[in-house]
């Protein structure tokens, strides 16, 4: 075990040492919070005088920000161990067609269809996670093969079970209040779930040792599995986190709109690699925080949501985020760099 923090330990932010800028400047979550910062002051500006700042003008970006985000936080611990999820777009209506055909078209209760939901979520995740260490195949080919095949699945057994590919969704006051309600000016109840499950993830990947054992699947398999690492099960279990919290924001939205469609997500598996990449994870793998990818997706929400609220064409939305997330790159790296020189410049002295 002593091996195993040695090797993961540069890769976690300094939490001890004295403040310097150059230590500030090598957390991944600076650069995403300055851009957080500079577009929302941007939008601040364009779009006061249309309510952009307005509580309920507020709570169209963070309710967007949270249906990507409980996502977002389990595909960043992927990215930060080397691997990619991109299943996620198939899982999420998986989730919510589980969630309505068990409860709205056959009548159980609700504890019974999530039961139901986030067993299938999981072992979605555990096929996987199994397929990737077992093959040795890249887990984008992977995902990319279980999104097809959970997306078809979906379909065929949509149309067998109900004869329809959408489903209508009725649930209790309990049920609505805890997934999928509108609470105090306008938040819904996934803001409260992704609050809930960034404090978690948090202490998991930065608090706990199952967060070196990430930093150092990610920096160097190799040496992970000689320091004892179970990277396998490791593997396998960030893989069933990922597909978990697809099936929570997807049953979130079922509950919230009391229906369920069998479409793919593709705009999804998108919006959660470009707010894991703006907050600052390596697409290598080995370098991220969860504090940068929550600052990662509320800069996404904002530029989505906040277009609306200028005086700006909403179709231009798109182009500002591909330029957004090639300057978070180029920021990224460049505060890296400024961070790396400044230290090589301070130990010379």
């Amino acid at each position: 075990m002593e091996t195993t923090s040695q090797t993961s330990r540069p890769s976690r932010p300094a939490t001890s040492t004295p403040f310097s800028v150059g230590a500030l400047f090598r957390r991944p979550e600076t650069g995403a919070f300055m851009g957080m910062v500079l577009v929302f002051l941007f939008f601040a500006y364009f779009g006061y005088d249309r309510n952009f700042l307005s509580p309920y003008g507020t709570s169209s970006w963070v309710n967007m920000a949270s249906t990507v985000g409980i996502i977002a936080i389990p595909i960043g611990f992927l990215m930060i161990a080397g691997e990619l999820d991109i299943s996620i777009g198939a899982v999420v209506p998986a989730a919510k067609m589980s969630m309505a055909i068990a409860v709205g078209y056959y009548g159980l209760p609700v504890g019974v269809g999530l039961l139901i939901t986030f067993s299938l979520a999981a072992f979605i995740g555990w096929v996987n996670g199994m397929l990737v260490t077992r093959t040795n195949v890249p887990s984008l080919i992977v995902t990319l093969a279980t999104l097809f095949a959970v997306s078809g699945l979906t379909l065929f057994l949509s149309l067998w079970l109900t004869d329809t590919t959408s489903q209508a969704l009725t649930s209790p006051a309990w049920a609505k209040a805890v997934f999928g309600d509108y609470h105090a000016r306008g938040f819904q109840s996934s803001v409260f779930w992704w609050l809930g499950m960034a404090a978690v993830l948090y202490y998991i990947l930065h608090l706990s040792p199952w967060g070196n054992w990430i930093f150092a699947l990610g920096g160097d398999k190799e040496s992970a599995r000689n320091a004892g690492i179970p990277i396998d099960k490791l593997k396998i279990a960030l893989f069933m986190l990922a597909a978990m919290a697809a099936a929570l924001s997807g049953t979130c939205e079922a509950i919230l709109s009391n229906s369920a469609t069998t479409t793919t997500n593709f705009a999804l598996i998108f919006n959660c690699i470009i707010a894991v990449v703006v907050g600052g994870v390596l697409l290598t793998g080995g370098f991220g925080t969860v504090a940068g990818v929550f600052f990662g997706t509320a800069t996404l929400a904002i530029v989505q949501q906040g277009i609306g609220y200028t005086p700006f064409d909403r179709n231009l939305s798109s182009l500002i985020i591909g330029v957004m997330l090639l300057i978070a790159v180029l920021m990224n790296d460049t505060f890296r760099n400024m961070a790396t020189s400044m230290s090589a410049s301070k130990k010379g002295k």
